[in-house]
């Protein structure tokens, strides 16, 4: 009789870690919470009534008619507040999936095939790695005409997949040394579908953790950028186009409904992806596990 494995799935594994973790779970809940409401309520706004500059309610404090006061472009913060948060975390999330799906392309490649494909693609990392990152960043922003959106998770991705291929190939490298890869290569499996289906299975726990972190990253340096004004376009609604307001001295001690409340949206956000990252660190180390 074929003895049945009881060993419980990666995701399984994470998800009873979080669970066993009370400001894990918690931070687990706000966090889905605030993007899943910010989406719906977005849904709902009319973006080009919600961005338009209306002069006689610049600046206005908070009241019943604009509860969290109006930006100076006389818009009402609440909604630049859902319409920021919206784009931050799309733009975080997007750079995070499309850095993610080529590093892990690109780590699996060099890791499992090793030898003369491997050097190739790490000299080609090391090359590009050398690059000032933000420099060259700032430098495409400024001279790309019609810049948008779309161009900025491109160009950031061209950067941020990079550190992810590392860790794939490092794991790749001792995955393929193992029984099961040595088996299947004898079977004549080939060596595409023991990529897929045997070796990137065993990396779920570590694509996760990199893939959570890398989100909080994305998101952090999308807000900074755009704080300096190398970020999202100009116009474009986003909790570092909010936090930008309080450059100003004035805005910063006497108008704080401008700046604070993306602020604090913003570090309530980088927390609980932090907490949540750290439990699924330590599902992916069976020597930390609280379970």
């Amino acid at each position: 009789m074929d003895t049945v494995s009881n060993k419980p799935s990666p995701w399984r594994t994470m998800w009873k870690e979080i669970r066993n973790d009370k400001l894990a779970f918690v931070s687990f809940i706000i966090f889905w919470t605030v993007m899943v409401s910010t989406f719906l309520l977005a849904f709902t706004i009319d973006s080009d009534y919600a961005t338009r500059t209306i002069l006689v309610n610049r600046n206005q404090p908070p009241s019943f008619n604009h509860l969290l006061g109006t930006d100076p472009q006389g818009r009402d913060m609440i909604l630049m507040l859902i319409l920021g948060a919206r784009n931050s975390i799309l733009v975080g999330f997007s750079i995070t999936i499309l850095s993610g799906f080529i590093g892990i392309v690109v780590g699996l490649l060099a890791g499992f095939y090793g030898g003369h494909t491997d050097n190739a693609i790490m000299r080609v990392i090391d090359t590009w790695s050398m690059l000032p990152f933000l420099m060259i960043v700032i430098t495409i922003i400024t001279i790309v005409p019609y810049y948008t959106t779309i161009h900025f998770i491109l160009i950031f991705t061209a950067f941020a997949w990079m550190a992810r291929a590392r860790i794939i190939r490092a794991k790749a490298l001792q995955q393929r040394e193992l029984d099961y890869v040595s088996a299947s290569k004898t079977l004549g499996t080939p060596n595409l579908v023991i990529i897929v289906r045997e070796v990137l299975p065993n990396l779920v726990s570590v694509i996760t953790v990199n893939m959570t972190l890398s989100l909080a990253a994305s998101m952090g340096i999308e807000t900074g950028l755009t704080f300096l004004g190398f970020g999202l376009p100009f116009g474009t609604p986003s909790l570092g186009t909010l936090i930008s307001y309080a450059s100003a001295p004035a805005t910063m001690q006497f108008r704080m409904w401008q700046w604070l409340p993306a602020a604090i949206l913003i570090f309530i956000l980088m927390l609980c992806i932090y907490c949540v990252g750290q439990a699924l660190n330590r599902a992916a180390d069976v020597k930390q596990r609280r379970v």
